[in-house]
């Protein structure tokens, strides 16, 4: 076992361990997230491994499902929580929280220049899985959410899993490390649920406005984007010229992908309440 399959093998004792101290803290919710949010990157990984075609129709209805899932569960679930504790501050919260976004997606291609003791396809996950997972616990330990919320939120966790895993397996390098992202966004989640927040509601409101945002972000950076040296062109073994025309057929299945998963939250919503 390498360094890095072992870290990996680590990190998933690690959130077995830690699960035992949120079941005793009756903390089922947010366990049922943490093992959601795993099991669909780690059961997602090794069909990624085994492909050996181009599926870029499949991974855009992937990508395309779970940002429209989590654009809608963060819009009606996320936004009016921190904007019902104060207006103006939720409102800065959500603004900073894209922004923030957007600062750690720009400021994390810096890994590719950097040595860690695993694939930088990893490194990146982990990172974006224990910030998500850090908003994911403060959320749940402070506000009484419903688990559909967190579903929805780590729903992209599948698609990314088969993506990575495809990537790490073209490489001829091994899927075991991310076992790593795939138990740190519970991790995260379970350790950051202690945390209790002061009972001001600007301060919440700046809390849950600037998760809000966060999540908004993390969900428009997995919308399919079927373009000219995206991931989903990478995937098309074929001509430019030819290429030209699959993209604009799959842009109408972005579309409609975004489309069905902001429906999918939206009726079960319905059938909840």
């Amino acid at each position: 076992m390498n360094r890095s399959t072992a870290i990996g093998a680590g990190s998933v004792v690690a959130l077995v361990a830690l699960s035992g101290y949120a079941a005793s803290a009756g903390a089922w919710n947010l366990l049922i997230v943490s093992w959601a949010a795993f099991g669909a990157m780690a059961l997602a990984a090794p069909l990624g491994a085994r492909s050996r075609t181009e599926h870029a129709e499949g991974l855009v209805w992937g990508y395309g499902l779970a940002s429209g899932a989590m654009v809608t569960s963060a819009a009606v679930f996320l936004v009016p929580q921190a904007l019902g504790h104060h207006t103006q501050f939720g409102g800065f919260g959500i603004a900073f929280g894209i922004l923030a976004g957007f600062a750690a997606h720009t400021v994390g291609h810096r890994f590719a220049h950097m040595e860690f003791p695993v694939d930088r396809t990893v490194t990146e996950l982990s990172a974006h899985a224990v910030s998500a997972g850090a908003i994911i616990g403060i959320v749940y330990g402070n506000i009484d959410v419903g688990v559909g919320l967190g579903l929805a939120i780590v729903s992209h966790k599948g698609p990314a899993g088969y993506a990575a895993a495809r990537r790490l397996s073209g490489q001829d390098k091994s899927v075991a490390p991310l076992l790593l992202p795939a138990a740190g966004l519970g991790i995260a989640a379970i350790v950051s649920s202690a945390v209790s927040l002061p009972a001001t509601d600007a301060f919440r409101g700046l809390v849950f406005g600037f998760a809000s945002g966060v999540f908004l972000h993390v969900a428009m950076d997995f919308l399919p984007r079927c373009e000219i040296g995206s991931e989903i062109h990478e995937l098309l073994s074929v001509e430019d010229d030819h290429a030209h025309a699959i993209l604009d057929r799959l842009r109408v299945h972005a579309a409609l992908s975004t489309a069905v998963g902001g429906l999918a939250v939206f009726a079960a919503w319905l059938a909840l309440n």
